[in-house]
């Protein structure tokens, strides 16, 4: 009997050790990562060479194998929603244009807060979380009807004012810039490393399989002298695919659907070998970039927000630009890629479903892909005798001290060919038979503000410095412009789902109303989708 005890125990310890051990492989996807260097090689079509600790191991695929289909709109029960955690964002206050007449900010392009925003509310019928929502993000989703740049600098400007819709005794001030469009028959061949997040937080659908479609939509939209490389990183980084001719589209693709997921997640050491790949690479008065795809949980080596950003800054002076792809939601750090791409000479994009990357890679590939100026700074000073306070409406990530205008070390945001840039001000006007208020000599008669702009050419550390002076005229609200009318909406639209204590007596009706006399020319259908948005917020606030 106490020998039949003891084989008892012991078969119970060995199947608690077995049953361990595959849970353990469950939860790392079914793959080590630890160690991996990937080659991707084209003398059979259906396997994969993997090194594995110095070995080479062959790893045998199904014929014809296809990637998962990939939904219109990210699942609703394959994730757990959870609440993104930046820093909490403070809005902007109204400051005094007597005490301190000068405001200053970098551009902002990025629009992954909408695309954010929009996911809570079509996908999981959820308000966003307030500490998402980033107004100048939802204002620059949007292309406006701008002129086009004529002179020797390669933007325009377009200045606006009229009465500010929730507030009727104050006004807004509407600044568009235009960003020149690429010549067509002269574009720079591209030098793009692809660095892709393949562990194990990646497996659901609107992640690695999302990442593989929209990837191939940019592959399409290449020519035969732009490159790519793919660098991926779990438990530590892999060089998948060398620098290769976009013409080889077929090994290029083969090399993407070979992709899995599995394993913790490295970033750093990923972000350290891409950018090395890409310097490798260099290629000289081309474009040369690397693209971040992640859901942003890393969690192995080099994972804080301050490190990360340490490291990306060490990297964008080397004519590197970086471009950051978020993919999924659950365990989704909007807030650690927004930063990182601040630091980079980047900008940061939210892929939601297969419409929106092809947005961001067939429709405004150029726009976002190809920089055309950077470090781009604004500053605006007001004329206390038009202006009494003033409040920039959004951009609070992207404030700058009056003294870093000047400052060619100070980093600021980049602009892409054909892109633009919109800001909203709203202004309480001053009494002009108030002795109070203090002229500024640099003012001409009837100048309510001067507008100032500093942008470096790519290959340049020299900054270029425009000035433009903008004069007391404005309408009514129903005569403003389209581009007027329909910005102001969706900033209205973004202060009520801040609960912003700005918002006047801003509704989702008034919102509503505005963004449907403005729609506009709408060919692609993205400001009929946000009066969408703006009905089904409408209803769930209720």
């Amino acid at each position: 009997m106490k020998n039949l005890r003891t084989s008892k125990i012991i078969l119970t310890i060995i199947v608690i050790f077995l049953f361990s051990c595959g849970a353990q492989e469950s939860k790392d996807g079914g793959r080590r990562t630890d160690n991996i260097a990937y080659d991707v090689s084209d003398e059979a079509e259906h396997t994969s060479k993997v090194k594995v600790d110095n070995k080479t191991v062959v790893e045998k695929e199904e014929a014809n194998q296809n990637p998962n289909p990939i939904p219109d709109v990210a699942p609703t029960d394959s994730d757990t929603l959870i609440e993104p955690t930046p820093d909490k964002i403070y809005e902007n206050e109204f400051l005094n244009a007597s005490e301190k007449p000068i405001s200053t900010f970098s551009i902002d392009v990025d629009n992954a807060s909408y695309t954010n925003i929009r996911s809570y509310l079509t996908s999981y019928n959820q308000l966003p979380p307030q500490n998402i929502v980033r107004i100048e993000e939802m204002i620059n989703y949007f292309d406006y009807d701008y002129e086009n740049p004529t002179g020797q600098h390669p933007f325009s400007f377009n200045t606006e004012i009229a009465e500010c819709p929730w507030n009727k005794e104050n006004k807004l001030i509407h600044i568009g810039i235009q960003g020149k469009k690429l010549d067509y028959n002269d574009i720079k061949p591209s030098n793009f490393v692809l660095l892709l997040d393949v562990s194990g937080s990646m497996g659901s659908e609107n992640k690695l399989p999302l990442l593989k479609k929209s990837f191939e939509k940019l592959l399409d939209e290449l020519n035969q002298n732009d490159r790519i490389a793919i660098v991926v990183y779990a438990g530590s980084a892999g060089l998948v695919l060398p620098s290769t001719p976009a013409s080889e589209k077929k090994k290029i693709k083969r090399a993407l659907n070979k992709l899995s997921s599995g394993g913790s997640t490295a970033g750093g050491q990923g972000i350290i070998l891409a950018y090395k790949i890409a310097k490798e690479n260099f290629i000289e008065n081309g474009n040369n970039r690397v693209i971040l795809a992640t859901d942003g949980d890393f969690n192995v080596g080099q994972s804080s927000n301050k490190e990360l950003v340490e490291l990306i800054e060490t990297k964008r002076d080397d004519g590197i630009f970086l471009t950051i792809l978020g993919f999924g939601m659950g365990n989704y750090q909007d807030g650690k890629m927004e930063q990182i791409s601040n630091a980079g000479n980047g900008n940061y994009f939210y892929i939601d479903n297969i419409k929106e990357a092809d947005k961001v890679f067939v429709k405004e590939m150029r726009a976002n892909m190809f920089t055309i100026a950077k470090d781009v700074k604004i500053q605006i000073e007001f004329n206390p005798l038009y202006v009494k306070e003033y409040r920039l409406i959004g951009y609070e990530n992207r404030m700058l001290a009056k003294e870093d205008f000047d400052d060619d070390k100070k980093d600021a945001g980049e602009l892409g060919a054909g892109h633009t840039v919109t800001a909203i001000y709203e202004i309480v006007t001053a009494n002009e038979n108030n002795n109070n208020n203090k002229s500024n000599t640099t003012f001409v008669d009837n100048d309510i503000m001067k507008l100032k702009f500093r942008y470096k050419p790519p290959k340049e550390e020299k900054s270029i410095l425009i000035e433009h002076q903008v004069i007391n005229k404005s309408t009514d609200f129903e005569k403003s412009s389209n581009n007027f009318k329909f910005s102001a909406a969706v900033a209205g639209f973004g202060m009520l789902l801040k609960g912003s204590q700005y918002s006047g007596s801003a509704n989702y009706d008034m919102i509503l109303d505005i963004a449907k006399i403005s729609k506009g020319v709408d060919v692609n259908g993205y400001r009929a989708e946000f009066i969408k948005m703006v009905e089904t917020a409408k209803s769930l606030n209720k």
